[in-house]
């Protein structure tokens, strides 16, 4: 049986460094102090100005070509929110920058925390279909680029990065196993961008900064999160998600060896945690040194538990994504 496996993964990270403390230093009226508490955030890194997305995808795949070699991918998906240009996509940019053929298929989808679940999916049905051996899944997002300075939730929460993961062709049954995705596009109010599309396309009144009731100030055009109704969301979809998908691919709990969930924030893991009965063995974490990174944050704790020993070969694994679209998912993958 052809299955599609994880060859291969890396990330990288832009340079600028963002501490609490820099936060606390440019925010007096913050309570820094709860920032871990609630978001579990230590620090984070940003683009710089004329940094994107594209740029950290590029360094990411070239870390990941010192490992494994790039040269016969047939497919190059590219999962991101903010693409250098409405067009063309960045998965077209980045065949150039790495001077793969003009063979590849090469595409954008735009999704966010749920964006690697979703890519995984796609890659093993090309891979299942025989249309492609070699599938390159890169997750690259800059939600630096939405946010307001003076908007608290988003400004302590998220970091920027970019994932690069090889996904190949091989007999047997270990590699991507049984997935489980859900959406809900009534919901989506709670976690956009207003404006700055063609539904409401940018103008001077959408850059008119506005405070809201807690005190923090955005645009029409930077990223609105409603964080209690996100917090909710998690809560009321992704423990009924996991058991679903353990159902599904008839396992049960402690059959798993780990579980990664996107890297969403302190309160949001501490209660999947709890929730789902999911033993310390079982977790792993690195949302305190990089931040929420939308997209890459599960390859990029995949890769960190690869390193630090603590995800092995042959291991099983569920991993779950969820948030903008509102969008979820998960999925079982033997190491």
């Amino acid at each position: 049986m052809i299955n599609a496996h994880l060859s291969a993964l890396d990330y990288a990270l832009p340079a600028h460094r963002v501490t609490n403390a820099e936060l606390a230093q440019l925010h007096r009226q913050w309570r820094m102090e709860q920032v871990v508490l609630r978001a579990g955030v230590e620090e984070r890194y940003w683009c710089a100005p004329g940094e994107t997305p594209l740029d950290l995808a590029e360094a990411a795949c070239r870390r990941l070509a010192q490992r494994v070699d790039l040269s016969e991918v047939d497919a190059l998906l590219f999962c991101t929110q903010t693409p250098d240009y409405p067009m063309p996509p960045n998965a077209c940019l980045l065949q150039h920058r790495l001077g793969l053929p003009h063979t590849v298929a090469a595409l954008d989808f735009a999704l966010a925390c749920s964006g690697y679940i979703y890519g995984l999916y796609l890659a093993k049905g090309l891979i299942g279909a025989g249309l492609a051996r070699q599938v390159l899944l890169v997750t690259a997002d800059a939600y630096s680029k939405w946010m307001h300075p003076d908007d608290r939730g988003p400004v302590t929460l998220f970091g920027d990065g970019a994932a690069a993961t090889l996904i190949c062709a091989g007999a047997g049954d270990a590699g991507l196993g049984e997935f489980a995705l859900r959406t809900d596009g009534g919901q989506m109010a709670c976690f956009y961008v207003p404006a700055g599309g063609a539904r409401q396309p940018a103008s001077p009144q959408t850059q008119l900064p506005l405070a809201d009731k807690n005190g923090n100030i955005r645009t029409a055009q930077n990223l609105l999160m409603d964080g209690a109704a996100v917090l909710d969301f998690v809560k009321q979809e992704i423990p009924p998600l996991v058991r679903a998908l353990l159902q599904q691919a008839h396992l049960t709990l402690d059959e798993l060896d780990l579980v990664v969930f996107h890297q969403a924030s302190r309160l949001a893991l501490d209660f999947l945690h709890r929730a789902l009965h999911i033993a310390p063995r079982q977790q792993f974490e690195n949302l305190a040194r990089v931040g929420n990174t939308v997209s890459a944050s599960i390859p990029m704790a995949l890769r960190d538990a690869e390193t630090q020993g603590v995800l092995r070969p042959g291991m099983r694994v569920m991993l779950v994504g969820f948030g903008v679209g509102l969008s979820w998912g998960g999925c079982i993958v033997r190491w």
